[in-house]
């Protein structure tokens, strides 16, 4: 299987890259700066990747436009921490541009490559959730979460005549830098739940929004 996933240099991303090559898929990993975990990993790294610059993206990933994409896990995502006495429209904007804009044009620049069949697995949170947000604060966060989810339900009914499948898929509170090293479970962890919930993934379930658990996660 060929898998493409975007942000593999460190993280969660990192963590799905080792978690597929060890099943002895062929991995392809974008992201905007390599580092030497991911250049000795196995896979095939295609740096200088950045989502956030659409009038790049067609370029950038033009190496993959030989592959016969069989997954795409769009997983490059940054985290603001905003409230509402303290907030920048700049780092505001780059989450919308990063997290939920940059999604959905890596999507379509490589849809030409998804094989029939494919699957299209969108690591998103349940911060984006509106009845699971009891804390507030996070707007970048949360609003581009959100628009991701948007998104991707768009993604799963317009991909449903190609048979493509989309998956929107919470990690859980991971330990990785974007946190400062909190959460409940590691990278490693969190990639084997994801990989075995995007097994799972079908045309039956296309468009769902699922922990990384198993959990149904609410809209």
């Amino acid at each position: 299987m060929n898998v493409v996933i975007t942000g593999g240099n460190r993280g969660i991303g990192l963590a799905l890259v080792k978690a597929y090559i060890a099943r002895g898929d062929t991995v392809y990993s974008t992201c905007r700066n390599s580092c030497d975990d991911l250049n000795g990993s196995g896979a095939n790294v295609i740096n200088g990747v950045d989502v956030s610059r659409p009038d790049t993206l067609t370029e950038a990933l033009a190496p993959l436009s030989p592959v016969k994409i069989d997954l795409l896990i769009n997983n490059a995502g940054v985290l603001g921490r905003e409230s509402l006495q303290d907030w920048d429209p700049n780092t505001i904007d780059y989450q919308f541009r990063v997290n939920a804009l940059g999604p959905l044009l890596v999507t379509q620049t490589l849809m030409s490559s998804l094989s029939e069949n494919a699957k299209v697995a969108m690591i998103t949170s349940r911060m984006g959730s509106m009845a699971d947000n009891g804390s507030g604060g996070y707007y970048g966060y949360r609003m581009s979460k959100a628009a991701l989810n948007a998104a991707g339900v768009s993604l799963a009914h317009d991909l449903a005549p190609k048979g493509i499948a989309v998956g929107l898929f919470h990690p859980g509170f991971v330990q990785t830098e974007m946190v400062n090293g909190n959460g409940d479970i590691d990278a490693d962890t969190a990639a084997q739940r994801l990989v075995a919930r995007i097994d799972e993934l079908s045309m039956k379930t296309t468009g769902s929004f699922v922990h990384a658990n198993g959990e149904s996660l609410p809209w």
